[in-house]
């Protein structure tokens, strides 16, 4: 069936922009590859157990996502107290920045010492100058240069599998937008204007796990439009100008399929690979040049009633296997049966690394082996496990990716009806609200009332 507008992926992005279009009176069809919505913004369910693939906080100041997301979930939305610590050196640090708790938990010389190096830091610079290019160049200047050692090096080595001189310095800018360690202690101490997203200790959240808002957003759009998942793009035929077709897999089975427009939040890379005719050398060389990190989740379901009191704890030690953990009963009551609760732990990856190919047995057995080493649970107390595997979770932010997803924007702005948005879609860090955002700016321009993106984004192209 042809329809005005194909929409290729079902996360929050392609989801925001189908459910605005068929509002608006428009006929989409919704292909995502997955065998459920969602995207990385999933709850899955387990014998009574729900748990998201990472904890999902939804925080925003834009005033109409807020409203879009309200009037979705009405009464779902529960407000949750951000309570958050990192272990480091066997020291629990209380994040965002209390600065009594990060000095009685480093000791007063290494606080000490973090607060000359910011200070010694913020001189240099003023006096020489010079681009922030990598993670490392960003963080030494906002935060200085011990805590860069203390702490990010370890940990954002971890989530990415690169060297910090090798992450641009655009993502640590956009996920920790306007942090300093001179800010964090502004806000911890005066409590002065609006919060950073970053540093908020309330955020909104949905009683039966993040999922919610895509399963909403699916119900909205199938009163009028179909959605197709286990469904994935393998060509897009074009004459130059126009895709004139998407051919998708379902199955063992091909599918063509045609729409006067076309909407993809997929990942940008996986758009180019498949072109028809194929883009040109230097295109598809970018495209090559861009990668994604992978993602694996083990949850643990304990009989409990509470295993922590936080709602997120990060691990930037290389002896712990996962790099965050958070406790979906901490955010939501609902998420466990009751007397019960689950520990759920991240391991950032790459597809087909020892940690993708492990079985599904040993990553809960050493994930229950660290859980009870830290002291979080009793082998005795742990019911069941649950991997889940998530690829192309993150895009990875390599210093010149800004260069190379030019390059790939531009060359499929040729295209006069395809449009770009998301996350993956566009090669961009978003929060939720942003891809939400990102997906109701592409409805708005498909309907023509262009609408400003996120982080300064536009449709088609990366400015």
């Amino acid at each position: 069936m042809d329809s005005e507008t194909l929409i290729l992926g079902g996360g929050l992005a392609g989801l925001a922009a189908g459910c605005a279009l068929t509002q608006a009176g428009r006929q989409v069809q919704v292909l995502e590859g997955a065998g459920a919505v969602g995207g990385l913004a999933r709850t899955m369910v387990h014998d009574g157990f729900r748990f998201d693939l990472g904890g999902h906080r939804f925080f925003t100041h834009d005033v109409r996502v807020e409203e879009f997301v309200r009037e979705l979930l009405g009464d779902e939305l529960v407000t949750v107290p951000r309570a958050s610590r990192i272990y480091l050196r066997g020291k629990w640090i209380e994040y965002p920045l209390r600065p009594l708790g990060a000095l009685f938990g480093l000791g007063p010389r290494t606080s000490a010492q973090i607060l000359l190096g910011y200070a010694s830091t913020n001189i240099a610079r003023r006096l020489r100058p010079a681009p922030l290019v990598s993670l490392e160049d960003w963080v030494v200047a906002h935060f200085g240069r011990p805590l860069f050692e203390l702490y990010f090096r370890d940990y954002s080595e971890k989530v990415w599998g690169i060297t910090c001189r090798d992450i641009s310095a655009e993502w640590m800018a956009q996920r920790v937008q306007g942090l300093s360690l001179g800010a964090a202690i502004r806000h911890a101490f005066l409590k002065r204007g609006a919060a950073l997203p970053t540093l908020v200790d309330r955020f909104l959240y949905p009683r039966l796990g993040i999922g919610s808002i895509a399963e909403r957003l699916r119900a909205r759009i199938e009163r009028s439009s179909p959605i197709a998942t286990g469904t994935r793009v393998v060509r897009m035929r074009h004459d130059g100008r126009r895709i004139e077709s998407v051919t998708v897999l379902q199955g063992d089975q091909e599918h063509e399929l045609r729409g006067e427009t076309i909407l993809s939040t997929i990942p940008l890379t996986q758009v180019i690979q498949s072109l028809s005719p194929h883009a040109p050398v230097d295109v598809r060389a970018a495209a090559a040049r861009l990668r994604y990190r992978d993602l694996v989740i083990v949850a643990v379901m304990i009989r409990r009633k509470r295993a922590t009191d936080q709602t997120w704890i990060y691990f930037p030690g290389k002896d712990i296997p996962f790099g965050r953990l958070h406790e979906p009963t901490n955010w939501s009551a609902a998420m466990a049966p009751p007397g019960c609760t689950l520990l759920v732990t991240e391991r950032f990856c790459f597809r087909g690394d020892a940690t993708w190919n492990a079985s599904d047995a040993d990553l809960i057995e050493t994930t229950v082996h660290h859980l009870e080493k830290l002291g979080f649970i009793h082998r005795h107390e742990v019911l069941d496990g649950k991997v889940v595997r998530v690829s192309t979770a993150y895009p990875l932010f390599e210093v010149g990716y800004q260069e190379r997803s030019r390059i790939l924007c531009d060359y499929l702005a040729r295209f006069d009806n395809l449009q770009v948005a998301g996350r993956g879609g566009l090669f961009r860090y978003y929060n939720m609200d942003q891809a939400i955002s990102s997906g109701l700016a592409a409805a708005d321009a498909l309907l023509g009332c262009p609408r400003q993106l996120p982080a300064a984004v536009a449709i088609g192209g990366v400015p």
